[in-house]
């Protein structure tokens, strides 16, 4: 095979803003390896994460609704790749990263427990009782997420977790509370706790990521919420955000009026939203980046947040969001299923902790047993916490 043509830029180096995260002046590796000849260290982390366990398990992970619940509702799976693609499009527009923005986004729900938010503060609640008031801030799946790719992973010879760039690192880690951040600069001295200490912001491609979460879900829990028939679109018109472009809609197609055509009306009127919301946030942050002017990826960091909406658009987000969250989130059905699911991560870590042999080898043989039932439980795609609820209780909450 001849050499690669020595005029080509380096692996993912093309086309990339000064402020932007160059893969050849990344911040290395927990343990230094050799570079890969046709891939940057941005893109070989996306490579990791696609391949790891953690990622595969997403499919079987609740979103909003359980996975049990219907065959197209999203799972975590589909969410993260809906981020990646909202991601990669607006870091293209302004110059950024687009394989880090990728690899971030895939990654960032890996830590999620079974049963989405339920299963994560049932979980949380079981860790704290055990651990006490000074533990570590309980359970939290973005930290949970740093944990999968940094220590429980195993694929590697050498190494646990999947070894990935700071920058990744840095990205996955969306919040943290001093007391983790402490705890984390204690084993790594400047590394992504440092940053919650000093209170600075990370890399742009990791600001993106964490707004395309939000455009994400908020987006495809409307579709979500319409299919199910616990939301309707006459409910919507009261949100100002998605009423704009539904009527926007239906002044260029009169016909989706008619009976039968709800579905092309709600996935036209989501569609233009959320391209509106990506045009919002690429001239939001072409303003914020031409005033502050920042000409590296440091000074992005000792700056002011850059990447976001525009105040207006900032202001219907919220209150879409707040819609979601009282029609939906809370709403009676979603309620009762995920206080089942609660149930269900309980009784599982009550068991565990009393029984760590009926955990699997790897985590029965640990003496840290609270976080090795943490560590198992998050791990568990739905259906799976279901099986082993029912086959250690005899009960089926859940079917």
């Amino acid at each position: 095979m001849s050499a690669l043509p020595l005029s080509l830029p380096a692996p993912g180096e093309q086309a990339l803003a000064p402020f932007a995260c160059h893969p050849s002046q990344s911040r290395g590796r927990l343990h230094p390896e050799i570079p890969a000849p046709t891939r940057s260290e941005f893109q070989r982390d996306r490579d990791r994460i696609v391949h790891s366990t953690a990622f595969r398990r997403l499919v079987y992970k609740t979103q909003v609704f359980l996975n049990h619940e219907g065959d197209l509702f999203r799972t975590r799976m589909t969410h993260s790749l809906e981020v990646a693609q909202l991601g990669r499009s607006v870091a293209r527009s302004l110059g950024l990263n687009e394989d880090l923005v990728e690899a971030i986004a895939l990654a960032h729900d890996l830590g999620h427990t079974p049963f989405g938010h339920a299963g994560q503060d049932a979980l949380d609640e079981c860790v704290r009782a055990q651990e006490g008031p000074d533990a570590d801030a309980g359970f939290e799946h973005n930290l949970q997420s740093l944990r999968v790719v940094d220590e429980l992973e195993e694929r590697y010879p050498r190494y646990n977790g999947l070894n990935l760039s700071f920058e990744t690192r840095e990205g996955i880690l969306k919040h943290c509370s001093a007391a983790n951040a402490r705890k984390l600069e204690q084993r790594e001295p400047g590394g992504v706790g440092q940053r919650f200490l000093e209170r600075t912001q990370p890399s742009l491609e990791a600001q993106l990521c964490n707004l395309a979460d939000e455009i994400a879900y908020n987006a495809h829990d409307i579709d979500d919420g319409v299919r199910s028939g616990l939301i309707t679109l006459a409910q919507l018109q009261a949100v100002p955000l998605f009423e704009r472009f539904r009527q926007q809609t239906l002044a260029e197609f009169p016909a989706l009026a008619e009976p039968g055509a709800g579905r092309r009306l709600l996935y036209e009127a989501i569609r233009r939203m959320l391209s509106q919301q990506v045009y919002d946030v690429i001239d939001a942050t072409r303003a914020a980046l031409a005033h502050s002017a920042p000409s590296s990826v440091d000074e992005v960091r000792h700056l002011p947040p850059l990447l976001g909406f525009s105040p207006a658009m900032r202001a219907e987000s919220t209150q879409l969001k707040q819609f979601l969250f009282k029609n939906l989130y809370r709403h009676p059905s979603v309620m009762e299923t995920t206080g089942r699911a609660r149930q269900v991560v309980r009784e599982l870590f009550d068991i565990y902790l009393a029984r760590p042999a009926e955990m699997r080898e790897r985590f029965a043989r640990r003496s840290d047993v609270p976080r090795a039932v943490a560590d198992f439980i998050a791990g568990m795609t739905d259906r799976f916490a279901l099986r082993e609820h029912e086959r250690l209780t005899g009960q089926r909450l859940l079917s």
